[in-house]
């Protein structure tokens, strides 16, 4: 398996100290032995997923089928000799780790920096447990806190005019554009052959993204939209120190300290 510096990730990221036990106990805690079918996201943090998936042995793993949200997964799970599959050969998904590029403290969180949030949300829908991890960073009150860039948005190229005519003048955000690619003329173009919008919204709207998100959904032309809102069980947080924050559906935050957390 590559070494996780040497795979991309959704949005570059400033390396912290604490990247290598970041999925540890997300992965301890909810992939458990009698899962079988098992959604791997995208994210500087899924590499580490992966690496302590194959940490719990060859025996548990091999009867095991592991779905990617986009090509960063498939070829860490190709390279690490896991089984590979596909959602429409197993539409019912036993736990789904995912990264983010911001969670707020309801556990909604937006997705998309790396263009393939309409699998990624395919994998999360399909799964009988959703779970984020990410570092501190990306823990916010309000999504649009750090990850100002917008929300994004995955058009049909034919109607990407018309979805930023509609974000402009009537659900308020005027400032939404089309993503341009920075190593090819043109813009970026998903795996499904679409275009990407970013949007950002005022607080007033991020407060309840729900509400944003379905009125965006709503639009000819749209997609899938990057908020992922009222999925999530549990997020994981790498700190600075070494410590993980977890925050709950529930409400719960629980801390552990960073000797508890160290990789093995």
């Amino acid at each position: 398996m590559p070494l996780p510096s040497q795979v991309h990730a959704d949005v570059p990221t400033t390396p912290v100290i604490t990247q290598k036990i970041k999925p540890v106990a997300a992965v301890d805690n909810h992939v458990l032995p009698e899962h079988r079918v098992i959604g791997i996201g995208s994210g500087s943090t899924v590499p580490y997923v992966v690496e302590r998936i194959v940490q719990q042995g060859a025996e548990v793993n091999k009867g095991r089928v592991f779905i990617p949200t986009g090509f960063q997964s498939k070829q860490l799970i190709v390279d690490a000799g896991l089984n590979l599959g596909d959602v429409d050969q197993y539409p019912t998904i036993d736990v789904t780790l995912d990264g983010a590029d911001e969670v707020d403290h309801q556990l909604n969180c937006v997705k998309g920096g790396g263009a393939c949030h309409l699998r990624e949300k395919v994998l999360a829908e399909a799964a009988r447990t959703f779970v984020l991890v990410a570092d501190y960073r990306k823990n916010v009150q309000y999504l649009g806190t750090n990850f100002a860039q917008g929300v994004p948005i995955e058009v049909v190229p034919f109607a990407y005019a018309k979805v930023l005519q509609n974000l402009h003048h009537i659900l308020g955000s005027p400032k939404a554009t089309l993503r341009m690619a920075i190593k090819k003329a043109g813009p970026v173009v998903t795996d499904n052959g679409n275009f990407i919008i970013d949007a950002p919204f005022e607080r007033e709207h991020m407060i309840d993204p729900y509400v944003i998100m379905a009125q965006i959904k709503m639009l000819t032309g749209v997609v899938e939209v990057g908020l992922f809102c009222k999925m999530a069980k549990a997020a994981y947080f790498g700190n600075q120190d070494g410590s993980v924050t977890i925050r709950w559906k529930d409400g719960k935050v629980q801390e552990i300290a960073a000797k508890n957390t160290a990789a093995v």
